[in-house]
């Protein structure tokens, strides 16, 4: 293994501060939704910025921004990136450090090996949060699996309720085109991510290489009963909904405790009608998040909760509904890419461990077309998707490396 080039933390220090004033925020945040002026500018600074390192920028029907260094063997492209949009307001890092430690480990690649063997590309995606259109649901990565269907160009529609076909139009884009955007010639995809949690940091460790990402399922629970006075209505003749809530909420929880690491379950959203101080609600609506990233164990997980949402409600005499509005199936990342990752970090001597991503991410969507993998970055705190999220440099850095050292191995060596 041929000694790796030096990563400038100046120089990346500087991208990030960069990046993050399209869209400057309180103080450290960031406020760039998707196809907005700020997101715009945004993709030019990143689009100048591949062009000083010799890359060719280019953006497909629906906005992702490429940048590709041709290979002289051609063949399918190996990519690394993540998205541009942030939350409202999101931090400096989430998502952006992915695009600025693509870009960067590239420009280095290339500056000490010159050009790859195979072709390489850096992306920045589009509309990753639905921080704008809620959703969307991972509009750049669907878009290049192919997988927006001609409707959803007027179904998904922002918070003014305007289709995301107009937005698109506003900045030039051609819905029609939406299919263009599909790729068939990727090789891999690697993305590096902060890591959203506080795994890292409880390790005192800078990286990881992420071998899974998490299953999520949202469901709206529904719990109808009979509204009646708090007082004079004896316990035994009631049907409480808000009792019955109270028991399953502590059912699910408790379950996914008994269950284990990587097994979480959360209950965000609670709405009682009505919702009165003295008043037995007739009816309470709860939401439901289970995630596990081994999707036969969140199959268990969700009949597991099933089986107790029915039980309550029978015994209770309630009424039961359960809308699943988000079903992401859990991913594996590749074996073999983990081990390129495994192996650069250990060659570059920094320490890191493997696990699995408890949030979802762009790579989940691409695995439909090549196989991916993940590299995870220490954040502060486990803190994201706030202005008050934070990686170190020295963290970052040796993020980087490991980034570079596996686009290396795949790419050049």
């Amino acid at each position: 293994m041929p000694e790796m080039p030096e990563i400038d933390a100046g120089r990346v220090e500087e991208m990030i501060l960069g990046l993050a004033a399209h869209g400057a925020h309180s103080g450290t945040g960031v406020w760039r939704t998707t196809y907005s002026p700020e997101w715009v500018a945004a993709n030019a600074l990143v689009a100048d910025w591949g062009r000083a390192a010799g890359l060719s920028p280019r953006s497909d029907a629906v906005g992702n921004l490429w940048l590709r260094a041709e290979g002289r063997e051609g063949g399918k492209a190996i990519v690394s990136g993540s998205h541009i949009d942030s939350q409202c307001p999101g931090g400096r890092y989430d998502g952006a450090l992915g695009i600025i430690a693509a870009l960067v480990a590239v420009e280095a690649l290339i500056a000490h090996f010159g050009h790859p063997r195979r072709p390489v590309e850096v992306v920045s995606l589009c509309e990753e949060e639905g921080s704008r259109f809620p959703s969307a649901a991972f509009w750049g990565s669907r878009a290049i699996t192919g997988r927006i269907a001609p409707e959803d160009l007027i179904s998904v529609t922002d918070h003014e309720g305007r289709p995301i076909a107009e937005a698109m139009r506003d900045i030039g884009l051609d819905p029609e085109r939406v299919a263009e955007a599909r790729r068939d010639d990727l090789a891999a995809f690697i993305e590096l991510h902060i890591e959203q949690g506080p795994v890292l940091e409880a390790a005192d460790l800078p990286v990881a290489v992420v071998d899974a990402i998490t299953s999520i399922r949202h469901r709206v629970v529904r719990l109808t009963g009979e509204a009646n006075h708090a007082g004079a209505f004896p316990m035994r003749f009631r049907r409480d909904p808000m009792a019955g809530f109270a028991e399953i909420a502590s059912g699910v929880i408790d379950h996914a405790h008994r269950l284990g690491a990587p097994a979480v379950t959360t209950i965000g959203q609670i709405a009682a009608e009505p919702n009165g101080a003295a008043i037995v609600p007739g009816a309470v609506t709860f939401t439901l998040d289970s995630r596990h990233p081994i999707q036969g164990e969140a199959e268990k997980m969700s009949s597991a909760q099933a089986r107790l949402m029915e039980e309550v409600a029978a015994r209770r005499g309630l009424g039961l509904s359960v809308e699943t509005i988000l079903d992401h199936h859990a991913c594996t990342c590749d074996p073999a890419l983990v081990e390129v990752l495994r192996s650069a970090a250990t060659e570059a001597d920094i320490p890191h461990i493997v696990m699995a991503s408890g949030a979802a991410h762009d790579s989940q969507q691409i695995a439909g077309v090549c196989p991916v993998a993940m590299v995870f970055v220490r954040s502060a705190g486990g803190r994201s998707h706030t202005p008050e999220e934070f990686s170190s440099l020295d963290d970052i850095v040796a993020g980087i490396k490991v980034l570079a050292g596996g686009l290396y191995r795949m790419a050049w060596a």
